[in-house]
């Protein structure tokens, strides 16, 4: 990988952190966009045929100098979707550093991003979901770490919690109240609604746990009293759909997927679902419940102004 000029090098590292000082972005969000545009500050030198470049080289990109470096990246075996993604780090550190020095970059930020098959979540049946919380009660011949698996999966499912906002919660969390206060991706905080057999679920976990739950410790632990970890509630997750005949696609995630797509089916607003889960775009939550498009006009016609005129 050709070395990047320190001027660059500087302007991405001031770019990072003003995303992460005004937007509050997550660092491995960072860390990603980091990587991604070094990935791409990389490949110029080589490409123009110049040793090193400074900010200011970059106002001669055309478009053909952005479909090269897409075309180089899909030929080391990026995928569509990744290099989408990547593309969108790279489009967004060259538009700040277009406006910071005034540079003429609207040819390098025409270029399209490539087209890919979003794949949509497949949610679990209501059935099927509570079918999954049962077997996981049972899975575990220690009783404390059945109640402890039953506990997890009951609050992603019922709170519609990622499961890093499950296992984030620490002994000041408990006993859990009606509301649950959640900080989620990029530090942004949300209310969560506590249904009673999640805060039922909590407390019998807690009553038989044999580890101290101090309020700055993991709330879930691992048999040895260290932090339950992700692959632990995937394991036991797997081992339950197993027996139960339940597809691949049910994983602790599905089980986030199936709380929106259950809410909206009861006749949930599509709105009030995206603040519960917590996203920051509402077709990011069209797509995460599966809705369809008959679906979504049904829910703006009746929230709309004028479709309820027209009932």
């Amino acid at each position: 990988m050709s070395l990047i000029a320190p001027a660059l090098a500087d302007a991405l590292e001031t770019w990072l952190a003003r995303l992460r000082a005004l937007d509050g972005r997550a660092e491995n969000t960072l860390t990603a966009y980091r990587q991604d545009v070094q990935a791409f500050l990389a490949f110029l030198p080589g490409h123009l045929g110049e040793g090193s470049m400074g900010p200011a080289r970059l106002a001669d990109l055309k478009l053909p100098d952005m479909r090269a470096w897409m075309a180089h990246e899909r030929g080391a075996g990026l995928g569509a979707r990744s290099l989408a993604r990547r593309l969108s780090a790279v489009k967004g550190f060259l538009g700040w550093i277009a406006e910071r020095d005034g540079l003429e970059l609207s040819a390098a930020l025409s270029v399209r991003a490539p087209k890919y098959q979003r794949k949509l979540p497949r949610p679990v049946a209501q059935e099927a979901a509570r079918g999954l919380i049962d077997r996981v009660s049972l899975q575990h011949p220690e009783p404390w770490v059945a109640a402890r698996d039953a506990a997890v999966v009951t609050l992603l499912y019922g709170c519609g919690l990622r499961i890093s906002e499950a296992l984030g919660l620490t002994g000041a969390d408990a006993p859990l109240g009606e509301v649950l206060r959640i900080t989620g991706k990029g530090g942004k905080e949300r209310l969560v609604p506590v249904l009673p057999v999640a805060r039922a679920a909590v407390e019998d976990y807690r009553h038989d746990c044999p580890h101290e739950l101090g309020p700055t410790e993991p709330l879930f632990r691992g048999v040895r009293g260290g932090a339950l970890g992700p692959r632990a509630v995937a394991r036991v997750t797997e081992a339950a759909r197993m027996q139960l005949g339940l597809p691949a696609t049910c994983t602790p995630h599905a089980l986030r997927h199936s709380f929106a797509t259950h809410l909206l089916e009861a006749g949930g607003d599509l709105r009030t679902i995206q603040e519960l889960l917590g996203h920051a775009s509402l077709s990011t939550t069209q797509a995460y419940t599966a809705v369809d498009t008959t679906r979504l006009m049904q829910v703006y016609d009746s929230a709309h102004p004028q479709g309820r005129k027209r009932a």
